[in-house]
């Protein structure tokens, strides 16, 4: 018998739509963090490659996510008009579209071409974040929900594991250390020949990557999997929000938009700025490599206690809490900590190890925040679903005014911007969340 092309409702999925959805949905979280967290890598190649100081390297940041705040919106229209898996595929190929735009800015070594690149890739993220993200909040029991998105997060940080060392791997010569140092003392020919071929190393690896998200665009169009219908809400949720019209009347959504985008604002510094900072302690490119996959090991960690402790001991609620603070005491002692200390086979300043392990702070809270800035949505949801989208544009702008401090300052005060974000996700997960109405 044919299977009906009709939305189906979320709570009627069998078992095996909620398995094929899920794995399928894992893929995309894996592909989200590949090409999220090989920025980590590029900030520092771009800044040697193409001439930047810190404000103008994270650029490269700003760019890719700052389309999340351009395109999220206008993608729960999308979905709504062709439905989630044509938006898939769609966001797919608009994706290989800004790796492929890689190659003429590789070419003539044009940095602003990099970031028109990077922009596209994230218009492209940001449809498949807006289709991905309901599937995992519906999908299931609500109190389950953190368990859920943990899943998908070890998807996502594996990625991000793989990602710098696997592009660093393709990029970087054992002899670049050597390269890097010998610049100041080049002619200016000399100096942009050898920059012109160093940046072109990305001509390949982003061909491959444009070539393989068409594909995988093109898989998912064909899977089997099954669409899921937020239009429609329960009699108990339709009558709370009868007289609700707007989506700026749900308070804890609001709240919660802002404080995805200061948690994503922190998760990515925390990733993408430790290999500059670890530069300021005297550890070269080729070793501080490493350090963002630690960071997203730590978070990896996070997941994994998640996954055991929710709901059995501890709710997702309570775990939400124990990160956030952890984070704001985390961020304390990057600032006030020093000392050297040798661990991994790394000497560094143990100050260093706290920005690592940021990545444990900031692993449930992304999964905590979600349930409880959708819950009571009904109808609304796909649009809340983008407003939380919209968030992720703190990954474009707090990486610069980390940047911006740092040029002012140094790398390692200008962590004093992480604390106040901390302090409001506390706020958030102790009280935040509870507003129903702004009176």
């Amino acid at each position: 018998m044919k299977k009906t092309t009709a939305a189906l409702d979320a709570k009627a999925f069998s078992k095996r739509d909620t398995m094929i959805s899920l794995i399928i949905i894992g893929m995309l979280f894996f592909i989200f963090g590949f090409v999220s967290w090989v920025n980590a890598i590029l900030i520092p190649y771009f800044k040697v490659a193409c001439e930047l100081n810190h404000f103008q390297s994270y650029l490269v940041t700003f760019a890719f996510y700052i389309a999340y705040f351009v395109m999220s919106v206008p993608s729960s229209y999308l979905l709504k008009a062709i439905g989630f898996k044509n938006g898939i595929m769609c966001g797919f190929l608009v994706m290989a579209a800004g790796a492929f735009i890689f190659i003429p800015a590789a070419l003539f070594r044009v940095y602003e071409v990099f970031l028109v690149g990077l922009f596209t890739i994230g218009l492209g993220l940001a449809v498949l974040q807006t289709a991905a993200n309901p599937y995992i909040t519906i999908l299931g029991e609500k109190e389950r929900a953190a368990q859920r998105i943990s899943i998908m997060g070890i998807c996502n940080k594996g990625a991000g594991i793989l990602a710098p060392v696997l592009f660093a791997a393709v990029i970087l010569k054992a002899t670049d250390n050597e390269l890097f140092a010998s610049l100041a003392n080049m002619d200016d020919g000399e100096k942009a020949a050898a920059l012109d071929t160093l940046i072109r190393r990305v001509i390949i690896p982003y061909a491959i990557l444009g070539i393989v998200l068409i594909g995988l665009g093109t898989i998912v169009r064909m899977s089997p999997l099954p669409e899921i219908n937020t239009e429609e809400e329960s009699a108990a949720i339709a009558m709370v929000n009868a007289a609700k019209n707007n989506i700026l009347q749900f308070p804890h959504l609001v709240l919660g938009a802002l404080a995805i985008f200061l948690h994503v604002g922190t998760q990515v510094i925390a990733v993408d700025t430790v290999i500059g900072y670890a530069g300021s302690m005297g550890i070269q490119l080729l070793e501080a490599k490493v350090f963002p996959s630690y960071t997203l090991t730590a978070t990896i960690c996070g997941y994994f206690l998640g996954i055991l402790l929710i709901p059995r001991y501890l709710s997702q609620l309570r775990v939400l809490q124990i990160c956030t603070v952890m984070g704001a005491i985390f961020t304390l002692l990057i600032i006030f900590a020093g000392g050297e200390i040798k661990l991994l086979g790394h000497t560094a300043d143990v100050s260093l190890w706290f920005v690592i392990m940021l990545g444990l702070a900031n692993s449930m809270v992304w999964a905590g925040i979600w349930p409880l800035a959708l819950d009571g949505l009904g109808r609304f949801t796909k649009l809340g679903a983008s407003v939380m989208i919209m968030g992720l544009c703190g990954n474009a702008i707090m990486p610069l005014l980390y940047g911006h401090f740092a040029d002012i300052y140094n790398v390692k005060d200008a962590y004093w911007v992480l604390f106040p974000c901390y302090l409001y996700l506390v706020f958030y997960a102790f009280r935040g969340y509870r507003y129903r109405t702004w009176r």
